[in-house]
Formats: structure tokens, sequence, C-alpha cells
């Protein structure tokens, strides 16, 4: 096999890593223009981009995988390097949302307390 063919499990993570990216700042842009949701509506993305970062750090690890017992001529190597990152940085987006949502949600409890 050509080391020109490519890994697709790599590339798959590429695309799973930058839609978990993505899946926040869209959110936030989808409540921002939307009379029918809120900003905090937005937080029932956190699961999506959560779950897609998860997969391409998976699937990166499954491309680095098959392209090692393959003896590096399946390629995909970097592909994969960069899927596993922005997997990575999609799960601590995900994360730091998810951090946002519990002090508002701590900070509007305690507000109410009164």
């Amino acid at each position: 096999m050509p080391a020109t063919k490519g890994n697709g499990a790599a590339w798959a993570s590429v695309v799973a890593g930058v839609a978990s990216i993505a899946t926040m700042p869209l959110a936030v842009y989808v409540t921002r223009f939307s009379d029918a949701y809120e900003l905090l509506d937005a937080a029932f993305a956190i699961p999506l981009a959560a779950g897609l970062g998860v997969a391409a750090i998976a699937l990166a690890r499954s491309a680095r995988r098959r392209s090692a017992l393959g003896l590096g001529r399946v390629g995909g190597g970097g592909v994969a390097r960069v899927g596993r990152i922005l997997g990575i940085v999609g799960v601590c987006i995900a994360l730091a949302a998810l951090v946002a949502v519990a002090v508002y949600g701590l900070l509007e409890y305690a507000g109410t307390r009164d």
C-alpha cells in the first residue's frame, strides 16, 4: 500500500476534532441571533462537543496504531497527531464551558437564597 493513500481514520479524527472545536462557538452564535433560545441554552451542546473530541482522540489513536502496524507504509501519522491535538482542544473547550455553566448555576442559586 503506497504511503500517498493516507489513513482514513486519521482524516476522520481531524474532521471530528474540528467539529468538536466549532461546536461551542457555533451554539453560542446560534443563541445570539435566535429569539427562541437564550445563551444558557447553548449548554446543551457541551456533551456533543465533548463526544466529538473523545471520538477524535479515539480515531487518532486507531490511526496511529494502524500506521505503526503497517510500519509507516500506511501513512497518516502526522495527520493523526493533528486530529489528536484538535480532539484534546475540543474536550478542553467543552470542559471550560461546563465549568462556566456550573459557576453560573452556583451564582444563580446563591443569588436566590435571600
